[in-house]
């Protein structure tokens, strides 16, 4: 059943208990996550973490508990691959529970987007990016609100930066604000080198953390970002940087046995902060299994820039089968 993302109020939960949210809008659908959830407990998953483990899935949706009187399970990065998972939960009670699928871009002949579109029992809904007068909308109302002068000039440089998606316009916003606090103006300059900084933050801990065969907080950190198609050559720019220098601490620590030395003589030096995982992502590689990585991320690459569209599947696919890899010692 197609509902438009204004309608979402039509929704009946206790009739449409499973709902696919698709499209690039990733701030309007989070918003619509907090409005139909609202203050209840989320678990969260990503589709390969269900798609490897689905008994556990099932077993866990199908649990009961004294405790909790309902389930809001969100499912992001959500194809065509879990109808299965989607006719397995069909024949089970789950009265008590309400799914979100959360999808990129689906195109008219995809699978999921035709299941939920022509069934009565489940939601489908569509966030396309917003358009300029909204996101405009939405900015003035925040600077008005903020007791924020800004001009009309400003904020449609700050849309730019924003591609149609109003949390990405939210972060800046508040960046922006945050900026003022402290009685600092605002100019032109300002604006333009405050939005145009890329924050990779999350991404470097994403591939640290895969490196180090930290899988849990690998998955954990995929599902709390909402990573764009334009992001995925970036992580993996940033996946491949620190492979090499993994494969060349690797190929050192084979050497000298030590891996004390081994750290503390790196060049470049490796900051304080980092030499703990650093150490672990050591342990875990061998040279030559670094060296298949390295070839695997060129190859993905590839991949990648063919498949713009399917890009985030792909290399959060990639990333947690690499965080997964049994390595022979």
């Amino acid at each position: 059943m197609i509902f438009k993302n204004y309608e979402i109020n039509k929704i009946d939960l206790n009739k449409n208990k499973i709902l696919l949210l698709y499209g690039q809008n990733e701030g309007f659908k989070n918003e619509v996550i907090n409005t139909l959830f609202k203050n209840s407990d989320i678990s969260v998953y990503d589709e390969k973490e269900i798609l490897d483990n689905s008994q556990s899935f099932l077993e866990n949706l199908l649990n009961k508990s004294l405790f909790d009187t309902s389930k809001r399970i969100l499912i992001k990065r959500a194809t065509d691959k879990f109808i299965k998972i989607l006719h397995e939960i069909s024949t089970k009670n789950i009265d008590d529970s309400i799914i979100i699928l959360n999808s990129g871009n689906l195109e008219k002949k995809s699978k999921l987007r035709a299941l939920f579109e022509k069934s009565k029992e489940y939601a489908c809904i569509a966030f396309y990016p917003d358009t300029e007068k909204t996101m405009s909308d939405l900015a003035s109302t925040f600077f008005k609100n903020k007791n924020v002068s800004m001009s009309q000039l400003n904020i449609n440089l700050i849309i730019s930066k924003c591609n149609g998606d109003r949390e990405v316009l939210k972060n800046e916003l508040n960046k922006l604000y945050y900026y003022t606090k402290n009685g600092k103006k605002l100019s032109n300059e300002i604006i333009a080198k405050l939005t145009n900084l890329t924050e990779d933050h999350s991404v470097s801990e994403l591939i640290d953390n895969c490196l180090a065969k930290n899988s849990k907080k690998t998955i954990s950190i995929l599902n709390e970002n909402n990573f764009s198609n334009e992001d995925c050559i970036l992580i993996i720019r940033i996946f491949l940087n620190k492979s090499k220098k993994i494969l060349k601490l690797s190929n050192e620590f084979n050497k000298n046995k030590d891996i004390d030395l081994t750290i503390s003589t790196a060049k470049p030096p490796i900051f304080w902060k980092d030499k703990e995982i650093t150490k672990q992502q050591v342990f875990r590689w061998k040279p030559e299994n670094i060296k298949d990585l390295i070839y695997n991320l060129n190859e993905i690459e590839l991949l990648v820039k063919k498949n713009v569209n399917n890009s985030v599947n792909l290399i959060t696919n990639f990333i947690i089968e690499s965080s997964n890899l049994e390595i022979n010692n």
